[in-house]
């Protein structure tokens, strides 16, 4: 039987939004310090929302992730810089070939900390010009998370093989190894 995650580990919780929750799943699940992902819905006003729902873009929801991480093992600020790495933060309400306010970049912040963290690390990655064009990520308070369906838990890990993973998912991941090898889990 497996412990909550906070009676084992003092974890703390970061809530981010970075297009399809398949992929920010995926890529934080192979990041040292990373020890539970839940795939879900925030920042929205319909209560208890479906996939559906909230695929058709009218719930207000974006589809999130909440990465419980050890902080001890990696900080909020390098889970945000690995966030910016993996997704488009410049584009609005899109990744890629998913279109819709579900699917834009937010970060929902916990506390006033991670509030400043995030605000801060996007001040100096607009200093950094990496992007043509501005950052469009969101900071706004998290309110509520609703889990997803349990058929989204684990997604890539169950279906590697779907043209969706292979084509979106599985460059995200080798994009994530190139640039934070260091903080990739090593698997006996």
């Amino acid at each position: 039987m497996s412990q909550p995650p906070n009676e084992s580990k003092n974890l703390e919780v970061a809530t981010l939004a970075a297009g399809c929750f398949w992929c920010t799943e995926a890529a934080f699940s192979i990041i040292k310090g990373v020890e539970r992902i839940e795939p879900g819905y925030t920042g929205g006003s319909v209560p208890n929302p479906t996939y559906e729902e909230v695929s058709t873009g009218t719930t207000g929801h974006a589809e999130a992730a909440q990465i419980y991480f050890d902080p001890k093992v990696i900080s909020y600020k390098q889970i945000l810089e690995i966030f910016f790495t993996i997704h488009d933060p410049t584009s609005l309400n899109r990744q890629g070939a998913d279109v819709g306010t579900q699917y834009r970049s937010s970060i929902f912040y916990n506390s006033p900390q991670q509030k400043e963290t995030a605000q801060k690390l996007i001040e100096e990655l607009a200093k950094e010009e990496i992007w043509s064009t501005p950052i469009v990520t969101e900071v706004v308070p998290l309110k509520i998370f609703y889990n997803a369906e349990t058929y989204h838990k684990d997604y890539y890990k169950k279906h590697p093989k779907e043209a969706y993973c292979q084509a979106v998912i599985t460059p995200k991941i080798a994009k994530l190894q190139a640039h934070f090898i260091d903080k990739i889990k090593v698997h006996l």
